[in-house]
This record gives structure tokens, sequence and C-alpha cells, in this order.
């Protein structure tokens, strides 16, 4: 993973977003849901070997996208697992050491983050307005905007690759990672006019996306 994206975020990687308990309200968790305890605790003394390691990160990239389905215990066990690899950060960055699922699911929660910052950011949002207005719907956009474009519309993608990631489609969810990434290489350079604090967006988001199609081709 390219280092500049993952430095453009921080407590917005693994935010839990206001409206997933409204939108998920009712769901089942999905098959495989859950973290080997025995896994967690070989590896916090550190006798887990490889093959234990590789299981582990792909337990924990499963259950992920599905944060609003933790038991209690499950959610206290995590916290305490990505404490003891540092924080949230270090989550992200073991995950990524592991090809597959896990360094995927890494690599779109980094996206997911920097859509959640942006998406607070008034010059982004009003480049992104004035670029809607020319092209409505961006390619690959077009089923998940709705007309109006404010300080929910960055937020609400990040919150559709999530759930298509907890879904189990991740090629769909990588699609619309890459299509907002293109997106937003276009409107960077009217945001970086309005506010030259995001003047570096276009090289986070063409960094952003070579780091998922990577991911991705790794199958």
């Amino acid at each position: 993973m390219r280092e500049k994206p993952l430095s453009k975020v921080g407590d917005e990687l693994l935010r839990i977003r206001r409206d997933v308990s409204h939108a998920v309200a009712g769901t089942s968790a999905p098959a495989g849901f859950g973290v080997d305890q025995g896994l967690v605790t070989a590896f916090e003394a550190g006798t887990l070997p490889p093959a234990g390691q590789e299981e582990l990160a792909r337990q924990v990239a499963r259950q992920l996208p599905a944060h609003w389905s933790q038991s209690n215990t499950l959610a206290e066990a995590m916290t305490r697992f990505i404490d003891h690899l540092g924080g949230r950060r270090e989550l992200i960055t073991w995950l990524d050491g592991y090809p597959g699922l896990p360094r995927l699911t890494a690599r779109l929660y980094v996206l997911m983050g920097l859509l959640d910052r942006y998406s607070e950011d008034p010059a982004v949002v009003t480049a992104l307005r004035e670029y809607r207005e020319r092209d409505p719907y961006p390619a690959g956009l077009r089923d998940h905007l709705v007309p109006e474009t404010d300080d929910e519309t960055l937020a609400g993608l990040s919150f559709a690759v999530e759930e298509l990631l907890g879904d189990g489609q991740q090629e769909k969810a990588v699609g619309l990672a890459l299509a907002t990434t293109d997106c937003l290489r276009q409107v960077a350079p009217r945001a970086a006019e309005l506010d030259p604090a995001t003047a570096d967006m276009g090289e986070v988001m063409e960094h952003t996306h070579q780091d998922l199609q990577e991911a991705a081709a790794e199958g």
C-alpha cells in the first residue's frame, strides 16, 4: 500500500457511520462471521504460525464490514486485538500484509476513510457539486447517487462500498471504489482552486486507485 492515502486518514478509519444501524436493522451476520479466539490468543502471545496468521487475517477481514452484527463479546475482543496491534492504522497495515481479501479490505477501508474525510471538506463538496452539474451521474456511480450533492454524498458512497463488501460482493465493491476514485480525480483540480489545502487530492486518489487495482488483481 502506498503511504500517502493512509497518511491522510486518521479517526476516519473504521469509523461506524451514523446511518448504519438504520440501514441494516434486522439483518443477520454473514456466513463465516466471527473470529477464532484461539487464533487471537496465540497471535497475542507470539506463538501463532504463519498459516494461522493468514487465517486470522481472513477472519478479521470478513467481519470488519459487518461490525453492526458483532456481539458484545466479539466487539470487546476486537477492541483488545486492535489495541494489541497499536491502533486502527496498525490494523489496516497488518491486514495489508496478507494478499487476497485482507489486503483488499484494508485498501477499501482506506478509501472509505478518505471519502468520510472529504465529505466534510466544503471545497471538495462544492467542486463535486459543480462537476455533477456537467455530469450528474459519473460512470459507475448512477446506482449510488441521488440528484443532490451535499456533505452526505461521499459518505454515502463510502457506506455503499462497505455494504457491498459486507455482502461478499467484492467485485462490485471494487468497481464502485474505482469509479469513485476516477470521479474525484476529475474533481480534484477545482477543489484545489477553491482551497489549496486539497491540492494533493488528485494524487491521493491516483495512489488509492492503483492500490485497489493491484489488490483486486491478486484475486
